[in-house]
């Protein structure tokens, strides 16, 4: 019964926090001079298809960064310390210069805190949740150390 309750709880949290997120589209004029160029990783081939699926790498520029999902079109910019983040909302736009604990992930193979904005970003869930690497050869080493 306890498990049930968490359970629905997780699910009605995760629903509170995709709804706060609109997913608006950026501003036309939204970009910023005079901010450093940010590599855009373009979806890899192997995708097949426009969708990535489990297991490919993402763009950074289409993830929301702070609900930790792929989202599949261009994420507001948010410029921060030389930077970019990404969000879907004005919501996150605000709350990543102010929390550094969005800003951040834990790399799940060397468990080393990694920065968002310089992440190998890959689609690990069937709900579009990403996991952050600190590079690509960290995303190799996980994935032959689970096989």
């Amino acid at each position: 019964m306890i498990k049930q309750f968490n359970i629905i709880a997780m699910v009605a949290i995760a629903a509170i926090v995709l709804v706060s997120c609109t997913n608006e589209a950026p501003k036309a004029g939204a970009a910023i001079s005079g901010t450093p160029a940010q590599k855009h990783v373009p979806v890899p081939a192997s995708a097949g298809t426009s969708t990535p699926k489990k297991g490919d790498q993402v763009p950074n520029n289409l993830v929301c960064m702070v609900n930790d999902a792929y989202m599949g079109k261009q994420q507001l910019e948010v410029p921060f310390e030389g930077k970019l983040y990404y969000g879907c909302c004005e919501m996150c736009k605000e709350r990543i210069p102010n929390d550094a604990k969005v800003r951040m992930a834990v790399d799940p193979h060397t468990l080393k805190k990694v920065d968002k904005a310089t992440a190998y970003i890959v689609l690990i869930g069937d709900q579009d949740e990403v996991a952050y690497f600190e590079n690509k050869d960290n995303y190799d080493a996980f994935l032959k150390a689970s096989q």
